[in-house]
């Protein structure tokens, strides 16, 4: 019994240490990017259409998540109006025929709509003011400090320019960069190959990134910004990315195209992997500049759905430029 009881302790520690250094909970974690990962699978072996729907549902949680945050810092953005501008343009851009150009014209449109409706201030009930209070209750007072806004005076008064900027820059972060993960399941002929390395490369890149800096990591690539990324983590995201790629690859596109296209699993490996960071340090730099540990708190063990789909908006412009170039 105490050689069993000892057993236990070790892996509790072990685990510990790992949570430690990876900066989450990691048995939540894996547990939810299985859920995650079974439920992607299953919209994209059943019908294409279901995993666009699925790309709206996580856009307007999103939303909702980046509305909490900022309100923290007493910035409005009107949700309503991003939630309905949004899945209208998500959906408009995958059924219309001219796929691009009508995500441009949304966009267009979205702005506009988004920076008159920025300008008044409406009411979602005490919801909003529950969400932010359970966000500040996991915030540690260093982080509010950190801030570029002055918490100890209580709320921040903005002007309303100020609440516009941020909600232009909301459209742009989130519901443009959506639209780059719905533009490459309109060519090419492989949208489920397409959907997967949107989804999947990036979150591949992350795995690697966070083994290989937890268990090698010993050279800081920011360490102001985010304290836990370290050039082998850098390293390994791109192998791991690149490694997924090529799997992809090898079970998509016949040896024709393997003869002329051998190099774009390289080049996305690579791509993924430094732009994945780059998102995920933006990020960073945005939760520290706004005063909170994560951007969400929807996904157990992953900080939010913003913590979760950061590197994959940032990467997916990229991915679709290069499957594109490619002719694939």
């Amino acid at each position: 019994m105490e050689h069993h009881d000892q057993r236990e302790k070790e892996a509790e520690e072990a685990i510990a240490s790992i949570n430690k250094r990876t900066g989450r909970n990691m048995p939540q974690a894996i547990a939810t990017a299985a859920a995650l990962v079974v439920v992607i699978l299953a919209c994209l072996l059943i019908r294409i259409d279901l995993f666009v729907v699925l790309i709206v549902v996580f856009m307007m949680l999103a939303l909702w998540e980046l509305r909490v945050d900022f309100a923290t810092a007493g910035l409005h953005i009107p949700v309503v109006t991003l939630w309905l501008c949004s899945a209208a343009t998500l959906l408009a851009t995958y059924y219309s025929p001219h796929h691009i150009m009508t995500l441009a014209l949304c966009i267009m449109g979205m702005l506009l709509l988004v920076a008159l409706s920025a300008t008044m201030k409406l009411s979602l009930g005490n919801r909003l003011s529950l969400a932010v209070a359970d966000k500040l209750s996991h915030t540690d007072a260093g982080a509010r400090l950190e801030s570029s806004f002055n918490h100890e005076r209580g709320e921040h008064n903005h002007s309303r320019l100020s609440h516009v900027a941020v909600s232009l820059f909301t459209v742009l972060y989130i519901p443009l960069l959506a639209g780059c993960l719905i533009i490459p399941l309109t060519f090419g002929g492989h949208p489920v190959a397409h959907a997967i390395m949107l989804v999947f490369l990036p979150a591949l890149s992350d795995t690697g990134g966070l083994f290989a800096g937890a268990w090698l990591g010993k050279h800081k690539l920011s360490p102001r910004i985010s304290p836990k990324k370290s050039v082998e983590g850098l390293v390994g995201s791109m192998l791991f990315a690149m490694v997924g790629a090529f799997a992809v690859f090898a079970c998509t596109y016949d040896g024709a195209t393997w003869a002329t296209r051998w190099w774009v699993p390289i080049v996305m490996g690579v791509m993924v992997g430094l732009v994945g960071t780059l998102g995920d340090l933006c990020a960073s730099m945005l939760k520290r500049d706004i005063g909170i540990k994560d951007m969400g708190h929807l996904l157990k063990g992953h900080g939010g759905v913003m913590d979760r789909v950061d590197s994959i908006l940032i990467s997916a412009p990229f991915i679709a430029i290069l499957l594109w170039a490619a002719g694939l």
